[in-house]
């Protein structure tokens, strides 16, 4: 997924994308996601802008706080990237 610029898109900037879809699409914000997972939502908010990367642990947390699986939020990501 190109960004406005034509510039590729990092795997930040494509899991916060795809984390921001996947909250938006459950109509849950960032300070819900953030109670229900154990994460403040600054730290949700510098996920969905691409400026921290998560642990794989983050990742196996918000996949099941979220009720997907990671190998979705993975497929999703590389599908944002081109991969």
């Amino acid at each position: 997924m190109p960004s406005a610029h034509g510039h590729k898109v990092s795997p930040e900037i494509a899991f916060g994308r795809v984390l921001r879809e996947l909250r938006r699409k459950q109509q849950v914000s960032q300070d819900e996601l953030g109670a229900r997972s154990g994460y403040h939502r600054t730290y949700i908010g510098l996920l969905e802008r691409g400026e921290k990367s998560p642990s794989l642990r983050t990742l196996f947390n918000l996949a099941g706080t979220l009720g997907v699986s990671v190998s979705r939020i993975i497929k999703d990501v590389e599908r944002a990237l081109g991969v």
